[in-house]
């Protein structure tokens, strides 16, 4: 390893350095040691190539807020060693990093693994209510949870030091960057481009993966053309992990069969050409550890040429609020009321919020404000939500209501004290 720049990754090697590369992708939270069982048997055949994601495992903490960001740095950091074509295995985050690759980049990859990913992982609501923990709590009340998420019960309880491993994992990550890694999958949706993916795919799930299990991988063999299943029984969300030795076994047999002994011209880098879908596996299992009301505004007139704010501002609003809040709103709307919900998407998300002047966090400030003063409790509360969300603390926002008390008055702000408190018990208490 050296020193890693802004726009690369952190890695490492293994295995001949005459051999093809084979890239390993970390999941959220983890760092490259979670491949450890499998670099012996890989490191026979293949280069193995194993990365960090920014401000996990020691690497240097610049927060990447996209998958794509995360790809491009990977891409960055090969292209820097010369590596132009390879091979690519990824776990959760990881994985959705491969299909990226595989979407925007198809002249690099050539054969994919995918192991317990997701075209869309769970809900943006759920991973920046996971942000505004880590902001709140740090990243200890998500250590301690990390364990009962990515391993079966009975393997926790019979491998206590992985368990501790795991936790200790988290727990040394940067927050910061934990929570641009949410926000990284809160924006990750791509169930409509699987179809675009060209490259032989190997999809592997463990069957009690609770966070992205069987139905989540049958969704990506049945969008990828090139596809096959791999249920790996007895085993859960970090399965290379917990069933080393039959991830190992199905690694070396889709790579295997994919590589074959011919060179780019241009690059030296050896091919990995298609191969047919072959039918779904299910692997015994194996043994052995590792060690919102919106501000009033003045509607402008659409200016000639100008595109309509409308899905703009849908997606500020989602951004800001929330998916359950937003849905909710739109879906009560009917023939009366459905105008304002346009009115209030397209100028006051779509044209205000969505200005480059300030940045959402003092829209926030400024917002909290302003229904403080006019006494909105009912919108204060949806909007402390969403300052949480756009990374105020709760003690910012608490520095705000002390202000707006000097010029909107105690009796304001007592209620919105009252109000707020309870909206910040309720997104920062982790889930136990």
């Amino acid at each position: 390893m050296s020193e890693t720049p802004p726009n690369t990754l952190q890695y490492r090697f293994d295995g001949p350095e005459d051999a093809p590369v084979l890239i390993l992708g970390p999941s959220l939270g983890t760092t490259w040691h979670m491949w450890d069982r499998q670099i012996p048997e890989l490191a026979r055949q293949w280069r193995i190539f194993r990365f960090d994601l920014p401000g996990h495992g020691g690497a240097p903490a610049y927060p990447a807020g996209s998958v794509s960001e995360l790809a491009a740095r990977l891409l960055a950091t090969l292209e820097g060693l010369g590596v132009h074509r390879f091979g690519y295995a990824g776990c959760a985050l990881g994985g959705a990093v491969g299909i990226e690759l595989a979407l925007r980049h198809p002249e690099r990859l050539a054969s994919l693994a995918l192991v317990a990913a997701s075209p869309r992982f769970g809900t943006a609501d759920e991973f920046r209510q996971r942000g505004v923990i880590v902001r709140t709590n740090g990243l200890d009340p998500i250590a301690r949870i990390s364990p009962d998420r990515w391993f079966t019960g009975g393997f926790a309880a019979a491998q206590p030091a992985i368990t501790e491993w795991a936790v200790q994992m988290v727990r040394t990550t940067d927050p910061g960057c934990y929570i641009a890694a949410c926000e990284a999958l809160a924006g990750f949706d791509v169930r409509p481009e699987l179809g675009r993916v060209g490259v032989p795919t190997l999809v592997l799930v463990g069957s009690d993966d609770q966070v992205t299990g069987p139905a989540e991988a049958r969704t990506l063999v049945a969008g990828i053309p090139d596809a096959r299943l791999a249920v790996v029984p007895g085993a859960s969300h970090l399965v290379p992990v917990e069933q080393p030795a039959a991830v190992t076994d199905l690694l070396v047999r889709h790579f295997s069969t994919a590589w074959q002994a011919a060179h780019e011209p241009a690059t030296g880098q050896t091919a990995l050409p298609a191969v047919a879908p072959q039918p779904v596996l299910v692997v015994p299992p194996q043994a052995g550890p590792i060690a919102e009301i919106a501000p009033a505004v003045v509607v402008p007139q659409q200016l000639p040429g100008r595109s309509d704010p409308y899905d703009t501002g849908l997606k500020v609003r989602r951004e800001v609020l929330g998916d359950a809040h937003v849905d909710r709103a739109l879906a009560q709307a009917d023939d009366f009321s459905g105008d304002f919900q346009e009115f209030v998407t397209r100028y006051a998300w779509g044209e205000v919020w969505d200005r480059p002047g300030l940045d959402r966090r003092t829209r926030s400030c400024v917002t909290l404000t302003a229904l403080v003063a006019g006494g909105h409790l009912e919108d204060l509360a949806v909007h402390t939500r969403a300052a949480l969300r756009n990374g105020l603390t709760p003690g910012e926002i608490k520095e705000v209501l002390l202000q707006a008390a000097v010029y909107c008055g105690v009796p304001a702000a007592n209620s919105a004290f009252r109000v707020a408190q309870q909206v910040i018990r309720e997104e920062t208490t982790p889930e136990g």
